[in-house]
């Protein structure tokens, strides 16, 4: 097969060989893709519904519950149905699409998370000017420009990597449609013709990543002058969980992309892959709630008036 247009279809990473762990894996993701969905739902229907929440850092953490359902939903179901269907194959369409949306989900994310670093900067460091630095207006068109700039970068990642012509199979060692992993059966001289790509989103992630790091060395200089140990509990309940999330984005994302060669190998790509795309989606509503006194009581609040009307709905047609 010595050109892309040739492939109609890839195949890709198999969990396994055998029908019982294929069964396994696959009830394995239904659990994690129906805790993120419910984690995320939470969140989205609690920030929406109370409108105590209706504040810039709760609207940005709406706006990352949304990017959140997205992504997994991307590459979980997929994964899933070829478990369940005892499959490997993905068009090539529907392999250029899931590479699109993943891209744009997931930059987009990253983008959400540099505004929210800027949040609880002005908020901790320039609280007298919060107000006006973060209306409404403003948040709106922070987090359009992060979902914009999200569909941009994925534009330029999807067209440059499948206008690729592709030597080497149409075998996709990952159980998604990954751009390192399609770019490994690519030709070997259209290969350095994506590194052009790959220097622009270096850079845009360096240049948020070291905007984040100086935003929160100035958050931590405030938080640690502040002379209420009760203001710096609060401030810290705000920041750390953001700061956990991004750090562990950025750490996992930067090995799954950036590792050397040398110690690459499919188990070691697959863990990899699935602690930067599937357990995010899946952890981040449990660590922005765990210490948030706000939104764990509106997130109760939900789940009460949840099974309160589940339970009264039956009884409305018993009478």
């Amino acid at each position: 097969m010595s050109n892309s247009s040739f492939i109609t279809e890839f195949l890709l990473l198999a969990f396994a060989d055998t029908r019982e762990l294929q069964l396994l894996h696959f009830a394995l993701f239904l659990g994690i893709y129906l805790a993120a969905l419910l984690g995320n739902g939470l969140i989205l229907t609690a920030v929406a519904c109370n409108h105590h929440l209706h504040t810039p850092m709760y609207f940005f953490l709406l706006n990352l519950a949304l990017l959140d359902l997205g992504c997994i939903s991307t590459t979980v179901p997929k994964a899933m149905a070829n478990s369940l269907h005892d499959t490997r194959a993905i068009s090539y369409a529907g392999c250029a699409a899931q590479v699109f949306l993943f891209v744009f989900l997931i930059s987009a994310e990253y983008f959400i998370l540099t505004v929210m670093a800027y949040d609880r900067y002005i908020a901790i460091c320039k609280p007298l000017h919060y107000g006006s630095l973060l209306g409404s207006r403003a948040c709106a068109q922070m987090a359009a420009a992060a979902w914009g700039s999200g569909v941009l970068y994925a534009l330029l990642h999807t067209t440059n990597t499948f206008s690729l012509p592709l030597c080497q199979g149409n075998a996709v060692d990952q159980f998604f449609c990954e751009i390192p992993q399609i770019l490994k059966i690519s030709c070997s001289r259209s290969y350095l013709r994506s590194f052009w790509a790959l220097v622009v989103g270096v850079w845009l992630v360096s240049v948020c990543f070291v905007f984040i790091l100086f935003s929160y060395v100035q958050i931590f200089r405030a938080v640690l002058r502040m002379p209420s140990e009760q203001g710096r509990h609060k401030a810290f309940s705000t920041c750390l969980p953001h700061l956990f999330v991004v750090s562990f984005f950025v750490s996992t994302g930067f090995f799954a992309y950036l590792k050397p060669p040398s110690i690459s190998s499919p188990s070691l790509n697959l863990v990899v892959a699935v602690l930067y795309s599937v357990m995010p989606p899946t952890l981040n509503p449990l660590i922005y709630s765990m210490r948030n006194r706000e939104l764990k009581w509106a997130i109760r609040k939900v789940i009460s008036w949840t099974l309160v009307n589940s339970y009264t709905f039956p009884l409305f047609f018993l009478k």
